[in-house]
């Protein structure tokens, strides 16, 4: 039974922290608010995760560190750093492995399906903000002061994720209206499961394999919105609501009374184009496989029918 201390408490972070807890390990989830999972193996802890010191002494003896945090889109250049290097200090000052949740962010724009040796190339803001964030913990690893590794995935799909579901595809189910995407919703593109990416994080601080380099989270083959919206209708028993393409002069007409949609048109590149994650490595290497997305959606259909109505 080891401590394993888990640092976000959305998708991905609860995701993670089941996983150990579930397994007999010890699991310490920390939050601003102290929110996450219960569960006797859980300890909650309310703290900021960019005080570096308080992380310090919270990671003390744990065997693996997990950044499963996620600061307001809007905020990254200047929340995410801080936080980077508490985590960087805690790992090193513990021990433990630090495992990073990652993003495709850092890639840019790119010609074909990405993979782990795909050039970190992006222009952008925010991509800028994980190139660095990677680089700092590569360079601390290859200097022998922590062992660290980190998981991206593609856009997330699953129960609670803030995704294409919770954003477009559900409301408008509920008000049988047309969806309307911020997308070419015909081009292929690849959704990353949430319970996935926690599954590859713990396998990825426990085998040092997986050490001093990037892995892609399993994911299922890329298909359009439009026909990942028809799949989702089909398993939820639904009849379905029509799928467009939300024009991107749409979003400059509402960046300026909402930042989030300002954050969007910086990666709006994402999907206008064919935009596909090669998960094969993971496959190959440790043996994941994407689960089944018909279970992914099921589950994202049940977790609809359970929230109260408005």
């Amino acid at each position: 039974m080891s401590l394993h201390v888990v640092v976000g408490a959305g998708p991905v972070g609860t995701g993670v922290a089941r996983i150990l807890a579930e397994q007999g390990e010890l699991v310490r989830i920390v939050t601003r608010r102290g929110g996450g999972p219960a569960h006797p193996a859980i300890e909650r802890v309310a703290a900021d995760a960019a005080d570096a010191g308080r992380l310090r002494e919270l990671s003390a003896g744990a065997v693996a560190l997990y950044n499963c945090a996620n600061p307001p889109y809007h905020r990254w250049p200047t929340d995410w750093p801080p936080i980077a290097n508490a985590m960087l200090g805690a790992a090193e000052a513990s021990g433990a492995v630090l495992t990073i949740t990652g993003t495709l962010y850092g890639y840019g724009p790119v010609n074909g399906p990405m993979t782990e040796e795909t050039p970190l190339a992006a222009t952008s803001r925010k991509g800028r903000v994980r190139i660095g964030m990677w680089r700092d913990a590569l360079t601390a690893h290859r200097a022998g002061r922590v062992r660290v590794t980190e998981v991206r995935g593609s856009d997330y799909i699953g129960a609670g994720a803030a995704s294409i579901f919770s954003a477009i595809i559900l409301p408008a189910m509920a008000k049988g209206r047309t969806a309307r995407v911020p997308a070419d919703v015909d081009a292929p593109h690849s959704f990353t499961y949430t319970g996935d990416m926690a599954r590859m994080l713990v396998t990825a601080a426990r085998d040092e394999r997986a050490w001093g380099r990037a892995w892609h989270a399993p994911t299922s083959p890329a298909l359009s919105v439009r026909d990942l919206a028809q799949r989702y209708f089909r398993v939820a028993g639904h009849p379905g609501v029509k799928v467009t393409a939300l024009p991107r002069a749409a979003l400059y007409l509402a960046a300026p009374f909402n930042p989030f949609v300002r954050e969007l048109i910086e990666m709006d590149y994402q999907f206008r184009a064919p935009f596909v994650l090669d998960s094969s490595a993971a496959t190959g290497t440790f043996g994941l496989t994407a689960t089944p997305l018909d279970e992914t959606l099921a589950e994202i259909a049940t977790a609809a029918r359970s929230r109260p109505r408005s």
